[in-house]
């Protein structure tokens, strides 16, 4: 199996289940995100071929809508987006995940921007530069306080040495600096304060090292929503563009103007009578109350629909909620249909923006115990996606409500 879902750009006949891209959605939230950043340039981050939303066709929205970098973790992901002939050159693409011996050099010639936080990474990078025979772009990752990836504080001032001196030579150019929050998504975290102290500290020094950056940038969707302060050059945002809150704490998507750009559905592979007290799926962990009628929804965990939500995940079923009756399977489930009677084919909603009744995929979550992150990217590639209002690609960037200051990074772009 391919290791990306079959893409559609039309409805076609009825399908045992789709995912409904609508791009119109996702060009309408990058112009918000914008809006509320407008000093900044815009990130559109589709690593996780856009959360399970489709990196090509997501890229190419986002970037009608005036965000000029796309933001991806690994450097395959980074190489796919810029062999994609739909992408104007001009946008930039930075990937941050790296691990030794990985493609730096097809990086470099590819003029990607490539994350460094530690010396064997300013090394290989420096290496491929010199082989390249061209200054390879790279960005310096600050660890202000996450723990995970980024240079520590005291090893800062020898990357920044390190790096001037390989700029000096030919072989790199410091086009960012740059760290992530680990708590912009719990308002008040008195590590947001702190992150954002020592990230300006170690600006400071790195600017008074002689470091010359187009952009530095630490705000991811939480902060980009409602840390301003965070702004500065770039912000970098995932979750929002797809139209999903970052934290039910900040506020639900509408709160926020933004609009879910994933609907899943599938069609009713099964529907019939059973008495009372029927045990339904593995381990009978439901049985029939009294005599009803079951519909059975052809996707499972082998599509993305999480097993902790058996039970407990809502569908829409001919304009009602159901629920996940018994356990979740591998390629299907069933709902408890109560007594009614749909045709064999009707459409079943489990997640959508909620504007017909629909569950979201926050109401998904919330019944597997995860976050909304999650529901939408785990969705697998056996649930082909079926992409809405595609705009032509020869349109100009940031066309529309929206466009204005913050299109593109400082000077030197």
């Amino acid at each position: 199996m391919s290791d990306t879902p079959t893409a559609l750009t039309a409805p076609t006949a009825p399908l045992r289940a789709r995912a409904e891209i609508d791009l119109a959605a996702l060009r309408a939230n990058a112009r918000t995100l914008r809006a509320l950043a407008p000093g900044a340039a815009l990130m559109a981050v589709v690593k996780s071929d856009a959360y399970g939303h489709g990196a090509v066709h997501c890229a190419r929205a986002a970037v009608q809508a005036g965000a000029s970098w796309l933001g991806t973790a690994t450097p395959e992901e980074a190489l796919a987006l810029r062999a994609d002939p739909g992408l104007p050159a001009h946008v930039r693409i930075m990937c941050w995940l790296w691990t030794p011996g990985g493609p730096w050099r097809e990086a470099v010639e590819a003029g990607l921007d490539v994350s460094v936080s530690d010396m064997w990474a300013l090394r290989e990078v420096t290496d491929a530069g010199r082989a390249a025979g061209r200054p390879a772009r790279v960005q310096l990752k600050a660890d202000t306080g996450l723990g995970r990836n980024g240079c520590q504080p005291a090893d800062w001032p020898e990357l920044v040495r390190e790096a001037l001196r390989a700029e000096a030579a030919g072989l790199l150019r410091i086009t960012g600096l740059w760290s992530h929050f680990a708590c912009a998504d719990e308002p008040g975290h008195p590590s947001i304060a702190a992150q954002l102290t020592l990230f300006r500290e170690l600006l400071g020094h790195a600017e008074e090292q002689g470091v010359r950056p187009e952009v530095r940038h630490i705000a991811n969707s939480p902060a980009t929503l409602t840390l301003p302060e965070t702004h500065f050059d770039l912000v970098r945002t995932g979750i929002a563009l797809y139209g999903l809150s970052p934290s039910p704490e900040l506020g639900s998507a509408a709160d926020f103007g933004l609009r879910p750009v994933m609907t899943l559905s599938a069609s009713l592979a099964l529907v019939k009578h059973v008495p009372g007290g029927h045990g339904v799926s593995y381990g009978h962990h439901y049985v029939t109350p009294g005599e009803t009628t079951l519909g059975l929804v052809p996707v499972g965990y082998a599509d993305g629909i999480p097993r902790h939500a058996s039970g407990t995940g809502p569908v829409l079923v001919g304009g009602k909620w159901r629920t996940a009756a018994g356990r979740i399977a591998m390629d299907q489930f069933v709902v408890d249909l109560g007594g009614d009677e749909p045709e064999v084919g009707a459409e079943a909603v489990l997640f959508g923006p909620g504007g017909r009744g629909e569950p979201t995929a926050e109401d998904w979550a919330q019944a597997a115990g995860t976050i909304a992150y999650e529901i939408v990217t785990r969705i697998g590639t056996r649930v082909p996606r079926v992409y809405v209002n595609e705009e032509p690609i020869g349109q100009e960037p940031g066309d529309g409500p929206g466009a204005g200051p913050g299109a593109g990074p400082r000077a030197g772009d």
